[in-house]
């Protein structure tokens, strides 16, 4: 049974940081790239951090670049964002995805964590 467990939502002040952290188990963990969606109310949700397990190779929305890290311990199956310098539009529910990979790239979305609420206040 595969299963994507979150943790380290919460609420935080403008300006602070949070780290997320997301455990994989039930499948093969390397055969998969990684990624962080989130999904503010009445928005789609959308891609913020990828990283491919294999290499390493990080990619990052505009919107977080260089305010967010994608990193992973690969002995541990678990993948890591930390947050830094969060700002009032970063609310959202924060999922973790196991991405097929097709011709090198990440493709659909296979599985799903069950999310984290991150809130920042103003």
């Amino acid at each position: 049974q595969v299963q994507l467990a979150e943790s380290g939502g919460g609420s935080v002040q403008a300006g602070g940081s949070l780290r997320l952290s997301c455990v994989g188990s039930g499948y093969t963990y390397s055969r998969y790239c990684m990624a962080w969606f989130r999904q503010a109310p009445g928005k789609e949700r959308e891609a913020v951090a990828t990283i491919y397990t294999s290499t390493g190779v990080t990619y990052y929305a505009t919107s977080v670049k260089g305010r967010f890290t994608i990193s992973q311990d690969k002995a541990k199956n678990t993948v890591y964002l930390q947050m830094n310098i969060l700002k009032v539009e970063d609310t959202a529910v924060y999922y973790c995805a196991a991405r097929t990979i097709v011709g090198g790239l990440c493709s659909k979305t296979d599985y799903w964590g069950q999310g984290t609420q991150v809130t920042v206040s103003s």
